[in-house]
């Protein structure tokens, strides 16, 4: 998978890419649409009110004609045991899809899509460790310790072979469990990261979020939210959505947690390990899927690499960087066909 048709290794290429000055100028400035910025000035002018808390085995209607079952499950980690929360939801017998988010949201992301996903598989949608109900103690927040966590809670719960469904950081950690666990993963859908290719200049968060200046935005759920969305939604994502994700990033701890996965590596380090260690070891059928707009991921870092990753198949959905919220149905139209084939 490493070696492109020239016979040619790219991925001890440690050159940044040239972005061209239009992506550059949609990372610096942003989407603004005007609809998602009126429901962000309405969501902060109403305020939010606290997320609910959820018990073990309590059931929830998501819409969609689907319910969900909230679990709270201690795996181990830390030399100890880690408390996840994750909801799931579809026939139990069905094949597993383990569905991983991104910041700065929670399992609730999935809700648009889940009714459809869960008619085919059975869903493990988790809160990652340091957001919503799972543990945000201190601890391993390296994405490649994280993952072998996530590793041995499904091993808790008695997941054998799987498929993946990540976006954003989530995919940070889903790419370690795409690469240690081998066959074990039969189909990732890869969502929403940097790849082969990358420039700094598009990752400002990576700054942002440990600066002594800035990285109090972590303890802003609202300025957090109105940070990523204003900035990064092609399309406007309904409202009942954002005050969800400002509910799920308000609770206790969850900016410090959130942080040390950014304390813990550098976006460079990231992306070196990626192209020496994880992508090599990757086995599983991979689908890699962005957004047609995303500011800090521009389709031009990833056109052509189908020669330099042959197999890995290469989609986009008409959105921004949310678009499983801004575009479920392209999302399912693409995401579908590729999970149950």
């Amino acid at each position: 998978m490493g070696v492109n048709n020239n016979g040619e290794c790219p991925m001890t290429d440690f050159e940044y890419t040239t972005v061209s000055e239009a992506a550059l100028t949609l990372m610096r400035e942003g989407h603004n649409n005007p609809e998602m910025c009126a429901i962000l000035d309405e969501v902060a002018a109403e305020g939010v009110p606290p997320a609910p808390n959820n018990t073990d085995g309590e059931v929830e209607d998501i819409g969609g004609g689907l319910s969900v079952t909230h679990r709270f499950v201690e795996a181990p980690g830390e030399c100890e045991t880690l408390t996840w929360h994750y909801v799931e939801a579809g026939n139990p017998e069905a094949p597993v899809l383990v569905l991983m988010h991104g910041i700065p949201q929670s399992w609730c992301m999935w809700r648009p899509i889940l009714p459809e996903l869960a008619k085919h598989f059975r869903c493990i949608a988790i809160d990652l460790k340091g957001y919503g109900q799972s543990d945000k103690r201190r601890g391993d927040y390296r994405h490649e310790g994280v993952a072998a966590q996530v590793v041995a809670l499904l091993d808790t719960i008695g997941v054998g072979n799987f498929h993946l469904f990540s976006h954003d950081r989530g995919t940070m950690q889903a790419d370690y469990i795409a690469a240690s666990q081998g066959a074990r993963v039969k189909r990732y859908i890869r969502g929403s990261q940097h790849l082969l290719r990358f420039h700094p200049d598009l990752s400002p968060q990576e700054i942002l979020f440990t600066d002594v200046a800035t990285r109090g935005i972590l303890q802003d759920p609202m300025q957090m939210i109105n940070w990523g969305f204003r900035r990064l939604c092609k399309h406007p994502i309904p409202k009942p959505v954002v005050v969800r994700a400002v509910q799920e990033f308000s609770r206790p701890g969850t900016g410090s947690a959130v942080e040390r996965y950014f304390q813990s590596s550098t976006f460079r380090k990231d992306w070196i390990d990626r192209r020496t260690r994880v992508i090599p070891a990757w086995k599983a059928e991979i689908m890699v899927l962005q957004g047609s707009d995303e500011p800090p991921m521009p389709v031009e870092m990833y056109r052509g690499l189908e020669s330099e990753l042959p197999g890995i198949r290469f989609e986009y959905v008409d959105g921004g960087h949310f678009y499983v919220e801004e575009n479920p149905e392209e999302t399912l139209a693409r995401a579908l066909p590729f999970l149950t084939a």
